[in-house]
């Protein structure tokens, strides 16, 4: 479990902040939802969708260790994740209580805590110790999001603990993030498959496995903030509830 340096200023090669990742993913999403309302027929949408749950798996394992206050950071995510309840049940549901999905910031805020509770054992426990308690933490964050039947199940809280795992620039740490994703996207979740014919053979590409794409913006962060303010990260906490509202609000329009 490496941890990233931060840089202030520039640096020569491409890279991307931790606020053009948030954006990114929120633009993926909001694809993914036109998708799951407005644009059915338009299964490009979805298959880019798959992309941002990985990201912000990804970006709530690096605010544990930056951020400067961990109750806050959980509250926020559990004050979002209520706010978020509604909108998510609505869109997914079309009631205003739909108790068998609840929306994705809860799989995050379940990966944060579980990693908090191991980052925690790993610092104050031999490795013999830490090992067992943080295999358990893992399985118990896995049943815990499949039970709560939130967003992405217990896959997704694995998601979260695959990135803490397996956090560095290591060559082994970037290949335990590659088949980690792939075992949890195409071997746990799979899903709707595409056959494609390719130099005269025939193959089946998983929806969901275009999840690993996910790395590649993953991969050009390096550590840098960019753009950091209060105002940017209510917008970006406030934009799941609002959009999924906004989406429902205009699929009543468009239905009436």
């Amino acid at each position: 479990m490496q941890t990233y340096s931060r840089r202030p200023s520039a640096v020569s090669r491409f890279e991307l902040s931790a606020a053009a990742l948030h954006i990114i993913a929120m633009a993926l999403m909001l694809m993914d939802h036109l998708w799951a309302t407005l644009l059915p027929a338009q299964d490009w949408l979805t298959c880019a969708g798959r992309l941002a749950f990985p990201i912000f798996a990804f970006m709530t394992v690096e605010g544990y260790f930056y951020t400067r206050n961990l109750k806050r950071y959980a509250l926020r995510l559990l004050l979002f994740a209520l706010l978020s309840e509604v909108p998510f049940d609505l869109m997914y549901g079309g009631t205003w209580f739909y108790p068998v999905h609840q929306n994705v910031i809860w799989t995050l805020l379940l990966g944060l805590l579980g990693v908090h509770l191991m980052e925690t054992v790993r610092k104050k426990q031999k490795l013999w110790v830490s090992l067992p308690v943080c295999a358990v933490v893992v399985a118990a964050g896995a049943l815990l999001g499949t039970l709560g039947m939130t967003d992405y199940y217990g896959a997704g809280v694995l998601t979260v603990f695959a990135f803490y795992l397996f956090r560095g620039r290591k060559w082994w740490c970037l290949l335990g993030q590659a088949l980690t994703l792939y075992w949890i996207n195409v071997e746990l979740l799979g899903g709707l498959m595409y056959p494609i014919r390719l130099f005269g053979m025939e193959f089946e590409l998983c929806q969901q496995g275009f999840a690993l794409l996910a790395l590649v913006p993953i991969w050009l962060y390096r550590g840098r903030q960019g753009c950091h303010s209060k105002p940017f990260q209510y917008a970006c906490y406030a934009f799941y509830p609002v959009h999924m509202l906004v989406l429902v609000l205009a699929l009543n329009f468009v239905n009436r």
